[in-house]
């Protein structure tokens, strides 16, 4: 069987539209926001610090993520964006591969990270990629790296 690879990338894939159409009929619209913003200049997680990784399965696209600088947050935060596996490929760590491969990225530069999720899922993948709760109004969910 061949391993998930973890990439950081600095273009969107082609096959970014099949995983934004899933995430859409799952009623997940953060997949398209990524594509506009990306497409109008908006945000291509280019600034220092930031990045976009994607996770492949025998090169087709099963995953995607972005760390940027937390607009909300302290100069030495990030946050993690549009974070998306593929129905087919859940429960085999690949959101877990993905999260670890951004957070590792993250530990560079910042000193915490934080996201949004306003689903029972999203917040029970996070809390167990070791987020805690918060009660930020800009957040949901907080992760201290290293010394802060």
């Amino acid at each position: 069987m061949k391993p998930v690879e973890i990439h950081h990338i600095t273009h969107l894939p082609p096959q970014i539209l099949a995983l934004e159409k899933e995430a859409v009929g799952e009623g997940f619209r953060f997949l398209t926001r990524l594509i506009g913003e990306w497409h109008c200049g908006a945000n291509r997680f280019d600034a220092p610090g930031e990045c976009l990784m994607a996770a492949y399965f025998d090169q087709q696209l099963i995953g995607i993520g972005g760390l940027s600088v937390d607009p909300y947050g302290q100069t030495n935060t990030a946050r993690l964006r549009r974070v998306y596996v593929a129905a087919s490929s859940r429960g085999q760590h690949v959101g877990q591969r993905l999260v670890k491969a951004l957070l590792a990225h993250a530990a560079l530069r910042f000193q915490s990270v934080r996201l949004s999720t306003d689903t029972p899922s999203g917040d029970a993948f996070y809390l167990h990629c070791g987020f805690v709760r918060t009660e930020d109004i800009h957040a949901t969910h907080i992760m201290l790296l290293g010394d802060t």
